[in-house]
């Protein structure tokens, strides 16, 4: 049996469903963008121009849902199948542009740059259970107007993975799905083999801005995946009852997932989000508060309930350094994710209130991330009898320990991790050197790094994307170690 966990009676999903397109039809959302606003107006909805709002009947979203596909197939650089996220199917990639990373020798927060960003992509590429890339880290040293599309470039570069993005500035788009399709080799192949997911963050409440708005309608053309990012703070720009911010996330996605199919009806979109149960006492958006993990879980299951693909930020936490708080916020995130099958769990290596990305952390959060997809397997009964013919052997010997039985079993059921999780005695323990968790992960970063297999990418596609990625006659291979 798969474990699962609810946090909504069926009832109350009903509610929240109904109520949101309550506030929909009655109280309407802001579009800034004029090109939403057109499309909106075409399909003779009651839109005040002036007011830039506009409110949605019941009917159409209802018709939106419909159209909306309920699974997505993520596939890899080399267009082999990733993972198809539906269901309860899990995936595990970084969250997308911090400002920071966490120094892996002076254990202090700094600007990032790119040679951080080049790193991590690599480590998270060699990372068995975090089977996507995100644009994980902004770089501080090219221009601040291509980060965005500098970023999906060097992931392209570094990484075969599947790569959750998005856009900065409305002209990106452009460069962005050009450099998709040079790698896909045309608009047909990236349609039918996603590579990259979008991330659009409505901003509350039930505001769906300029530059947003055109990342779905870009993406709807394209056959692109969308991964709405609602993100309320309850008692800030939301209500702060934790299900009062669960109907205004319903309503701000509805809204967005309206505009999308209006555009191509079928448009693959996914139920996603980054809400936070805000900190009266610091002023604060803690995403590793069980507050903010219960709205997370709360939302995904009226996602679920609509029959849509989920997505949340989990698995992250407050904490600045790779202490306890780090571990335990980071695992139980992780988990709960793990257990209510969100299917895309952004998150992994991050810390400081989603601003700091943590090579080390990242290589920890892999052995998390592990530990869940066995949690989730269940406990399976392998024999029968279940026992009783072992312990008749068990009379003869002293142990099992060399018994066939044993020896076919153990690494079916049992996690079994990697050098970062310390499992040796005490005395084993300090005679290698007293070594912490961050010590641990940091020798596997130098691992990884060193055994990291070198850019695969073909030399033609390499310079295509590189011509495309060009800015202001600047040819950015010259940053790069290929």
């Amino acid at each position: 049996m798969r474990p699962n966990i609810s946090i909504l009676e069926d009832d109350i999903k009903e509610k929240v469903f109904v109520e949101a397109m309550e506030i929909l039809e009655e109280i309407g959302f802001f579009v800034e963008n004029q090109e939403a606003l057109e499309i909106l107006q075409e399909a003779g909805l009651n839109v005040d121009v002036e007011k830039r709002r506009v409110k949605l009947p019941p009917d159409l979203v209802k018709k939106s849902l419909q159209s909306a596909p309920s699974s997505i197939t993520l596939f890899d650089r080399e267009g082999k199948e990733v993972t198809k996220l539906e269901g309860d199917n899990i995936c595990f990639d970084p969250g997308s542009a911090a400002l920071n990373v966490l120094d892996p020798e002076t254990k202090k927060i700094r600007t990032a740059v790119t040679k951080d960003f080049v790193d991590f992509t690599k480590v998270v590429e060699q990372l068995e259970h975090i089977q996507a890339q995100s644009t994980a880290i902004i770089c501080s040293d090219v221009p601040e107007e291509v980060g965005d599309r500098y970023r999906l470039y060097l992931a392209l570069i570094y990484s075969k993975k599947p790569i959750v993005t998005g856009t900065f500035a409305k002209e990106s788009f452009e460069i962005m799905k050009d450099m998709l399709i040079a790698v896909r080799g045309d608009k047909k192949e990236l349609r039918n083999k996603p590579l990259a997911i979008f991330d659009a963050c409505p901003s509350p409440p039930l505001k769906w801005s300029d530059l947003t708005c055109q990342s779905i309608i870009d993406c709807a053309k394209y056959g692109i995946p969308s991964e709405f990012v609602s993100m309320p703070m309850t008692g800030a720009n939301a209500p702060v009852t934790l299900l009062g911010a669960i109907v205004q996330h319903a309503a701000e996605t509805l809204a967005g997932l309206v505009i999308t199919q209006l555009v191509s009806p079928g448009t693959p979109v996914i139920w996603g989000g980054s809400p936070a149960a805000f900190d009266m006492r610091k002023g604060t958006t803690p995403m590793g508060s069980i507050d903010t993990m219960m709205i997370d879980l709360g939302y995904a299951e009226i996602g679920k309930y609509l029959n849509l693909p989920t997505h949340a930020y989990l698995g992250m936490s407050d904490a600045k350094i790779l202490d306890a708080q780090s571990g335990l916020e980071s695992g139980m995130g992780t988990l709960l994710a793990g257990i209510k099958g969100i299917n895309m769990i952004s998150g992994a290596g991050m810390i400081d209130f989603e601003t700091t990305q943590s090579i080390q952390k990242v290589i920890i959060d892999n052995e998390i991330c592990g530990m869940t997809y066995k949690f989730i397997k269940g406990i399976i009964q392998r024999d029968e009898p279940i026992a009783k013919n072992l312990l008749i052997d068990l009379e003869e010997r002293t142990h099992l320990l060399s018994h066939d039985h044993t020896l076919k079993w153990f690494r079916e059921e049992q996690y079994i991790p990697s050098q970062v999780i310390d499992r040796a005695t005490t005395e084993e323990w300090i005679n290698k050197g007293r070594k912490t968790i961050g010590d641990r992960a940091n020798e596997q970063v130098k691992k990884f790094l060193d055994k990291y297999p070198g850019v695969t990418l073909d030399k033609d596609i390499l310079s295509d994307i590189s011509e495309i990625m060009k800015y202001k006659g600047k040819d950015f291979r010259e940053n790069l170690d290929i």
